[in-house]
Protein backbone atom coordinates (compact mmCIF):
# COMPACT_ATOMS: atom_id res chain seq x y z
CA UNK A 1 0.00 0.00 0.00
CA UNK A 2 1.36 3.40 -0.98
CA UNK A 3 2.18 5.77 1.85
CA UNK A 4 0.59 9.18 2.01
CA UNK A 5 2.90 12.02 1.11
CA UNK A 6 3.52 14.32 4.10
CA UNK A 7 1.44 17.50 3.97
CA UNK A 8 3.14 20.83 3.45
CA UNK A 9 1.94 24.11 4.92
CA UNK A 10 1.54 26.37 1.89
CA UNK A 11 0.37 29.50 3.72
CA UNK A 12 -0.90 30.91 6.99
CA UNK A 13 -3.86 33.13 7.69
CA UNK A 14 -3.60 36.51 9.37
CA UNK A 15 -6.83 37.21 11.23
CA UNK A 16 -8.09 39.27 14.19
CA UNK A 17 -8.51 36.21 16.47
CA UNK A 18 -5.50 35.36 18.66
CA UNK A 19 -7.36 32.43 20.29
CA UNK A 20 -10.16 30.01 19.36
CA UNK A 21 -12.83 31.65 21.52
CA UNK A 22 -14.96 34.08 19.56
CA UNK A 23 -14.28 32.69 16.10
CA UNK A 24 -17.48 32.12 14.08
CA UNK A 25 -18.49 28.45 14.00
CA UNK A 26 -18.61 28.38 10.21
CA UNK A 27 -17.11 30.36 7.37
CA UNK A 28 -19.40 32.91 5.77
CA UNK A 29 -21.40 33.63 8.94
CA UNK A 30 -19.76 37.04 9.36
CA UNK A 31 -19.03 38.42 5.91
CA UNK A 32 -17.48 41.59 7.33
CA UNK A 33 -14.51 39.74 8.84
CA UNK A 34 -11.36 40.53 6.87
CA UNK A 35 -8.27 38.33 6.79
CA UNK A 36 -5.15 37.81 4.73
CA UNK A 37 -3.49 34.68 3.44
CA UNK A 38 0.30 34.93 3.45
CA UNK A 39 2.20 32.19 1.65
CA UNK A 40 5.16 30.38 3.14
CA UNK A 41 8.50 31.35 1.55
CA UNK A 42 8.61 28.22 -0.66
CA UNK A 43 5.29 29.15 -2.27
CA UNK A 44 5.70 32.92 -2.73
CA UNK A 45 5.56 32.62 -6.48
CA UNK A 46 3.16 34.84 -8.39
CA UNK A 47 2.71 32.11 -11.00
CA UNK A 48 1.10 29.90 -8.34
CA UNK A 49 -1.90 32.26 -8.12
CA UNK A 50 -2.16 33.14 -11.80
CA UNK A 51 -5.87 33.34 -12.69
CA UNK A 52 -7.10 33.18 -9.10
CA UNK A 53 -8.47 36.73 -9.28
CA UNK A 54 -11.12 35.48 -11.72
CA UNK A 55 -12.83 33.54 -8.92
CA UNK A 56 -15.14 35.14 -6.35
CA UNK A 57 -14.82 32.44 -3.69
CA UNK A 58 -12.12 30.02 -2.62
CA UNK A 59 -11.97 26.79 -0.66
CA UNK A 60 -9.37 26.75 2.10
CA UNK A 61 -8.14 23.38 3.35
CA UNK A 62 -6.42 23.87 6.68
CA UNK A 63 -5.26 22.22 9.87
CA UNK A 64 -7.03 22.45 13.23
CA UNK A 65 -3.60 23.17 14.70
CA UNK A 66 -4.99 23.68 18.22
CA UNK A 67 -6.94 20.40 18.19
CA UNK A 68 -4.27 17.86 17.22
CA UNK A 69 -4.69 14.64 19.24
CA UNK A 70 -3.19 11.15 19.24
CA UNK A 71 -6.61 9.50 19.58
CA UNK A 72 -10.08 9.99 18.13
CA UNK A 73 -13.66 9.21 19.13
CA UNK A 74 -16.46 8.03 16.80
CA UNK A 75 -18.95 10.51 18.29
CA UNK A 76 -18.73 14.17 19.35
CA UNK A 77 -21.01 16.69 21.05
CA UNK A 78 -21.90 19.47 18.57
CA UNK A 79 -22.04 22.83 20.43
CA UNK A 80 -25.21 23.94 18.68
CA UNK A 81 -27.03 20.92 20.12
CA UNK A 82 -26.27 22.15 23.61
CA UNK A 83 -23.27 19.90 24.09
CA UNK A 84 -25.44 17.07 25.47
CA UNK A 85 -26.24 15.07 22.30
CA UNK A 86 -23.74 12.90 20.51
CA UNK A 87 -23.47 12.67 16.75
CA UNK A 88 -21.09 10.75 14.52
CA UNK A 89 -17.83 12.62 13.97
CA UNK A 90 -18.26 12.35 10.20
CA UNK A 91 -21.73 13.92 10.47
CA UNK A 92 -20.23 17.06 12.08
CA UNK A 93 -17.63 19.72 11.50
CA UNK A 94 -16.04 19.19 14.89
CA UNK A 95 -12.30 19.96 15.08
CA UNK A 96 -11.73 16.68 16.96
CA UNK A 97 -11.33 14.30 14.02
CA UNK A 98 -9.09 11.40 12.99
CA UNK A 99 -7.27 13.93 10.79
CA UNK A 100 -7.58 17.51 12.10
CA UNK A 101 -8.45 19.06 8.74
CA UNK A 102 -10.84 21.98 8.25
CA UNK A 103 -12.62 23.24 5.14
CA UNK A 104 -13.79 26.83 4.69
CA UNK A 105 -15.39 28.77 1.86
CA UNK A 106 -14.20 32.39 1.80
CA UNK A 107 -14.67 35.34 -0.50
CA UNK A 108 -11.61 36.56 -2.39
CA UNK A 109 -11.58 40.36 -2.16
CA UNK A 110 -8.33 41.07 -3.98
CA UNK A 111 -4.80 39.86 -4.69
CA UNK A 112 -1.90 41.99 -3.53
CA UNK A 113 1.66 41.52 -4.74
CA UNK A 114 3.78 42.48 -1.76
CA UNK A 115 7.48 43.18 -2.50
CA UNK A 116 8.54 41.14 0.54
CA UNK A 117 5.77 38.55 1.00
CA UNK A 118 4.91 37.88 -2.62
CA UNK A 119 1.22 37.27 -3.46
CA UNK A 120 -1.10 38.01 -0.53
CA UNK A 121 -4.78 37.03 -0.76
CA UNK A 122 -7.22 39.38 0.94
CA UNK A 123 -10.33 37.45 1.93
CA UNK A 124 -13.55 37.90 3.92
CA UNK A 125 -15.80 35.60 5.93
CA UNK A 126 -13.09 33.28 7.28
CA UNK A 127 -13.51 31.28 10.49
CA UNK A 128 -9.84 30.76 11.31
CA UNK A 129 -7.58 31.70 14.17
CA UNK A 130 -4.56 33.88 13.45
CA UNK A 131 -1.59 31.89 12.10
CA UNK A 132 -3.67 28.82 11.20
CA UNK A 133 -1.75 26.62 8.72
CA UNK A 134 -3.28 26.45 5.24
CA UNK A 135 -2.67 23.13 3.48
CA UNK A 136 -4.26 23.97 0.13
CA UNK A 137 -6.34 26.56 -1.72
CA UNK A 138 -8.81 25.70 -4.47
CA UNK A 139 -11.31 27.77 -6.47
CA UNK A 140 -14.99 27.57 -5.55
CA UNK A 141 -17.03 26.56 -8.62
CA UNK A 142 -20.68 27.61 -8.25
CA UNK A 143 -21.99 25.26 -10.94
CA UNK A 144 -20.80 22.19 -9.00
CA UNK A 145 -20.14 23.40 -5.45
CA UNK A 146 -23.49 25.09 -4.79
CA UNK A 147 -26.50 22.94 -3.84
CA UNK A 148 -29.31 25.24 -2.58
CA UNK A 149 -31.74 22.32 -2.30
CA UNK A 150 -29.45 20.26 -0.04
CA UNK A 151 -30.66 19.16 3.41
CA UNK A 152 -28.78 20.70 6.34
CA UNK A 153 -29.35 17.90 8.86
CA UNK A 154 -29.38 18.82 12.55
CA UNK A 155 -27.60 22.12 11.76
CA UNK A 156 -30.69 23.41 9.96
CA UNK A 157 -32.49 24.19 13.21
CA UNK A 158 -29.87 26.73 14.30
CA UNK A 159 -28.91 28.38 11.02
CA UNK A 160 -30.86 31.59 11.78
CA UNK A 161 -29.84 31.81 15.44
CA UNK A 162 -28.74 35.34 16.38
CA UNK A 163 -28.43 37.41 19.54
CA UNK A 164 -29.48 41.03 19.93
CA UNK A 165 -26.32 43.03 20.64
CA UNK A 166 -26.25 46.04 22.93
CA UNK A 167 -22.95 47.83 22.43
CA UNK A 168 -22.67 51.11 24.41
CA UNK A 169 -21.48 53.96 22.19
CA UNK A 170 -18.57 54.85 24.48
CA UNK A 171 -17.26 51.29 24.21
CA UNK A 172 -17.92 50.93 20.48
CA UNK A 173 -15.85 54.08 19.96
CA UNK A 174 -12.81 52.16 21.26
CA UNK A 175 -13.03 49.72 18.35
CA UNK A 176 -11.44 50.80 15.03
CA UNK A 177 -14.23 51.93 12.75
CA UNK A 178 -13.33 49.48 9.97
CA UNK A 179 -13.73 46.55 12.38
CA UNK A 180 -16.96 47.51 14.14
CA UNK A 181 -19.37 45.72 11.80
CA UNK A 182 -17.28 42.55 11.91
CA UNK A 183 -17.12 42.56 15.70
CA UNK A 184 -20.85 43.11 16.05
CA UNK A 185 -21.46 40.24 13.64
CA UNK A 186 -19.23 37.98 15.72
CA UNK A 187 -21.11 38.92 18.88
CA UNK A 188 -24.53 38.44 17.28
CA UNK A 189 -23.61 34.89 16.24
CA UNK A 190 -23.00 34.08 19.96
CA UNK A 191 -19.38 33.17 20.75
CA UNK A 192 -20.34 31.17 23.86
CA UNK A 193 -20.43 27.38 24.01
CA UNK A 194 -24.11 26.47 23.69
CA UNK A 195 -24.14 24.63 27.02
CA UNK A 196 -23.16 27.80 28.92
CA UNK A 197 -26.11 30.04 29.73
CA UNK A 198 -25.25 31.79 32.99
CA UNK A 199 -26.56 35.39 32.83
CA UNK A 200 -24.09 36.44 35.54
CA UNK A 201 -21.03 35.11 33.80
CA UNK A 202 -18.74 37.58 32.04
CA UNK A 203 -17.23 36.14 28.87
CA UNK A 204 -14.24 37.54 27.04
CA UNK A 205 -12.18 37.03 23.90
CA UNK A 206 -9.44 38.76 21.96
CA UNK A 207 -10.22 40.58 18.74
CA UNK A 208 -7.98 42.90 16.70
CA UNK A 209 -5.71 43.70 19.63
CA UNK A 210 -8.61 44.28 22.01
CA UNK A 211 -10.18 42.29 24.82
CA UNK A 212 -13.97 42.21 24.52
CA UNK A 213 -16.03 41.29 27.62
CA UNK A 214 -19.77 40.68 27.58
CA UNK A 215 -22.74 39.05 29.28
CA UNK A 216 -25.81 37.36 27.79
CA UNK A 217 -29.32 37.27 29.23
CA UNK A 218 -32.64 36.41 27.59
CA UNK A 219 -31.19 36.51 24.08
CA UNK A 220 -29.48 39.89 24.54
CA UNK A 221 -25.69 40.21 24.52
CA UNK A 222 -24.41 43.30 26.33
CA UNK A 223 -20.83 44.46 25.90
CA UNK A 224 -19.41 45.35 29.31
CA UNK A 225 -15.80 46.21 28.59
CA UNK A 226 -13.41 46.94 25.73
CA UNK A 227 -9.73 47.38 26.50
CA UNK A 228 -6.37 46.76 24.86
CA UNK A 229 -5.34 43.12 25.01
CA UNK A 230 -2.46 42.39 27.36
CA UNK A 231 0.71 40.89 25.95
CA UNK A 232 1.32 37.27 26.96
Amino acid sequence: MALLQPMKIVARIRSDFPTKFGIPRQSGLVHELKSKIVFEPEFRNVDAVRGIEDFTYLWLIWEFSEAVRDTWAPTVRPPRLGGNRRMGVFATRSPFRPNPIGLSSVRLERVEIDPRLGPVLHISGADLMDNTPILDIKPYLPFVDSHPEAAGGFAESTKDYRLLVEFPEQLLALVPEERRDALQGVLASDPRPSYQNDPERVYGFGFAGLEIRFTVQDGVLTVRQVEPATEK
